[in-house]
């Protein structure tokens, strides 16, 4: 079984996170936290640093590590490295997703969450 390891953005501002809708693949619809694959020889933070830059445009700082989670999916076991960010320069814009949305405390289970980010909202929550 293939591992794939990535990193992923809990962009905070304020009292509000960044949650990113997919716009591809067999989990299209789905709602993730932005990140992606690591290259070889990348740090879990440049990975992340880069692929939000890919992704949506604009260059986060990275606040702190906030957790790891593993999650076994058809075809793949992930190993996804979660921080918590902040957006340092420019403005967001939607280059991989169909969608961005800002959530609270209160409507973080208001989109669906793909399997694996489901099990970051713990952390997520202690934030808020």
């Amino acid at each position: 079984m293939k591992t794939i390891r990535v990193s992923a953005a809990v962009i905070r501002d304020g009292e509000y996170i960044l949650a990113a809708e997919r716009g591809y693949g067999e989990y299209r619809g789905f709602w993730e936290f932005p990140g992606g694959k690591r290259e070889v020889g990348e740090s879990g933070e440049e990975a992340v640093i880069r692929e939000i830059q890919e992704e949506l445009g604009v260059t986060i700082a990275i606040d702190c590590f906030l957790c790891t989670v593993e999650h076994q999916y058809d075809g793949f076991f992930l190993i996804m490295d979660c921080y918590l960010a902040h957006i340092q320069e420019g403005r967001i814009k939607a280059n991989e997703h169909i969608a961005l949305r800002w959530l609270t405390a209160d409507t973080l289970d208001s989109v669906s969450w793909l399997p694996a980010d489901i099990k970051v909202l713990p952390s997520v929550r202690g934030l808020l």
